[in-house]
């Protein structure tokens, strides 16, 4: 028994010392031997870290760096710091936070992650100032140094902002609105051209006075959300829509107008509210984009609303939804590209237009729908163009229009363009939207020159929409 014993203990002793020595051998094999060599070098995701545009008094998204190490040998970097002692970005190197770092080391054939942060304090610039500096890499002796960049723009920031007497807001510095800015009744929110609004998570605009957004052909008023940065590489956070809430244009409110406007990646757009009252316009949009929203981004009820060379598109919802009310739509483009969610809504819905409709609800005091659209493309990835397909006994007319549908013409479609492709430049997949018109679209000189009012005259790019006569279709001369 004892012998039996032993050998079992011989044994068990001969198998600890052979795991003792498997255990060393495999923890030689995944050590990397360091290498002094001038010529292993470092390579880098990017020459250049950008922060691109952001603000002061505001800390950034985080920005990141790989660091490659080719060679077949690991490689210790003996100093990783920015140049400039006093230099406005910050530092993260796997993990840890610091202002420099000393002996890290990097596998061979592995990678390490760099992270930046930046700030900057506001000061009197009215333009957006450059701020640089070069993140130095010391390996074996040898430099290598990384670009590192940010535009801060010394901003405007608005928290719960009530305009109650008249107001104009200036192209000097961006605003930033929180919560929610409100236009008071009998009072004018003025804008500039050039002026940029940006909305942060959940802001909005309420607009119970007036609004007079007037820009220019290479001077935009932009208004979108306060997120900078990308969402993906190369895909930024604007291409994601509900950056913020929208426009409301309430009940009360008369005369409102915007002119070269770029409005992007709401929840729910512009909204026009009315009391019913025809007999004053709501709204005039000319030559302005609206887009990129999580449900339409112009919606309207019993309104006088009329846009002239606008371009509606990238839309969850209807892209266009009116219901009632009297408009005309000139030289507009309608159409849907939008990335994140199934398209299966009309792009452009009429209610309240057929008599059945009337007759079905005789509560509604509101008078049937009266709407011209002349010059026009409604046209979607998918989806149906328009709803209802059968305007007949209507007040509604399509006149020279190009449909992504097959149809005829009748007395309320003249002269239409049925199921083409407008051969638009956007490109979905690729998260690139623009609707002007390629050099073989049916939409180039099907226009009618007589729609071609004054306010369309010329199109977001400036250019003349009859210099070869008759205009092309849409929102875009060519």
């Amino acid at each position: 028994m004892n012998d039996c014993r032993n050998i079992f203990i011989r044994k068990a002793h001969i198998l600890l010392l052979l795991s003792l020595l498997v255990g060393v051998a495999m923890s030689s094999c995944i050590s990397d031997e360091i290498t002094d060599s001038p010529s292993a070098t470092l390579e880098f995701s990017t020459d250049t870290v950008s922060f691109g545009t952001i603000f002061t008094d505001l800390n950034t998204p985080t920005a990141r760096l790989q660091v490659f190490n080719h060679n077949s040998k690991g490689v210790m970097i003996s100093s990783i710091k920015f140049k400039n002692p006093d230099t406005p970005f910050r530092l993260n190197v796997d993990g840890v936070s610091g202002s420099s770092f000393s002996d890290v080391e990097i596998r061979g054939n592995d990678s390490i992650y760099v992270f930046m942060e930046c700030f900057i304090d506001a000061d009197e610039a009215r333009e957006p100032q450059r701020y640089a500096d070069q993140l130095e890499f010391i390996t074996n002796g040898v430099t290598q140094e990384v670009e590192v960049e940010a535009l801060a723009w010394n901003v405007t920031r608005l928290y719960s902002f009530s305009v109650e007497e008249d107001m104009t807001f200036t192209a000097e510095r961006p605003y930033i609105i929180f919560d929610t800015l409100t236009v008071q009744p009998n009072v004018t929110l003025s804008i500039d051209p050039g002026a940029w609004l940006l909305f942060h998570d959940k802001a909005a605009m309420k607009v119970k006075g007036t609004l007079l957004a007037i820009g220019e052909t290479e001077n935009f008023i932009r208004m979108s959300g306060d997120r900078l940065d990308d969402i993906l590489p190369d895909v930024p956070y604007d291409q994601l829509a509900g950056q913020w809430g929208g426009i409301d244009i309430e009940a009360e409110s008369f005369g409102n107008r915007m002119e070269f406007v770029n409005m992007r990646s709401t929840v729910s757009g512009l909204r026009v509210d009315s009391c019913g009252d025809l007999s004053k316009n709501k709204l005039t949009l000319v030559n302005s984009w609206l887009h990129n929203s999580q449900g339409s981004v112009l919606s309207s009820e019993y309104s006088v609303v009329n846009a002239y060379g606008c371009c509606f598109s990238e839309a969850a919802g209807n892209v266009v939804r009116l219901i009632g009310g009297s408009h005309d739509f000139v030289q507009c483009t309608i159409a849907n590209a939008y990335l994140f969610s199934s398209l299966f809504l009309p792009n452009l819905y009429l209610g309240h237009c057929l008599p059945q409709e009337a007759e079905n609800n005789p509560d509604n005091p509101n008078p049937l729908m009266s709407a011209n659209f002349e010059n026009g493309i409604v046209w979607g990835e998918i989806g149906s163009p328009i709803e209802p397909g059968d305007l007949i006994g209507s007040n509604v007319y399509m006149l020279n229009m190009l449909f992504k549908a097959n149809g005829t013409d009748d007395e309320n479609f003249i002269n239409c363009l049925w199921n083409e492709d407008p051969l638009f430049y956007t490109i979905r997949e690729d998260y690139y939207f623009d609707y002007r018109l390629q050099p073989e679209s049916p939409a180039l000189g099907a226009g009618n020159p007589a729609f071609v009012t004054p306010e369309c005259l010329y199109d977001m790019d400036g250019l003349y929409r009859l210099a070869n006569g008759a205009p092309a279709l849409g929102a875009y001369a060519d």
